[in-house]
């Protein structure tokens, strides 16, 4: 899909709000937004998706990437540490309004107050989640 989200109308805003509201497409969206700083890593977004492999993790991310829904945002070269992830993934600026002006971004604040109790995370996922992130401005 090549739509992009910020220029979608008529016929391509509902192909690309079904493309979005795909279920695997769609939790993906929903993992995006559920960290603090709503900028996970593949693997943070790997393990929040455990009934679907890793590469169709990876495929899916691609797409909405694609689709102009989600961007991947990367560390600056001198705050890379070894170790830690330094490729993230967030809304665009277009995707989220896409989002809000379909009311699917209800439970954002929700998703956030449910990933936060989630107390049995693998040692790795709780060193990703304290990863420095890059700013997005």
């Amino acid at each position: 899909m090549s739509t992009d989200a910020g220029a979608a109308g008529g016929t391509e805003t509902r192909e690309l709000l079904h493309f979005v509201t795909q279920e695997t497409r769609f939790a993906i969206l929903s993992n995006i937004l559920q960290p603090p700083e709503g900028l996970p890593s593949m693997y943070e977004l790997e393990r929040l998706n455990p009934s679907v492999s890793e590469a169709t993790v990876y495929k899916h991310v691609q797409k909405l990437i694609d689709a102009g829904v989600v961007e991947e945002v990367a560390l600056p070269d001198d705050e890379r540490r070894q170790g830690y992830p330094w490729k993230f993934y967030g809304l665009t600026d277009a995707g989220r309004e896409l989002l809000e002006r379909h009311n699917l971004l209800q439970a954002e604040e929700t998703l956030r107050l449910i990933y936060g109790t989630i107390s049995d995370k693998p040692e790795k996922m709780v060193k990703y989640e304290n990863a420095p992130r890059p700013d997005r401005e």
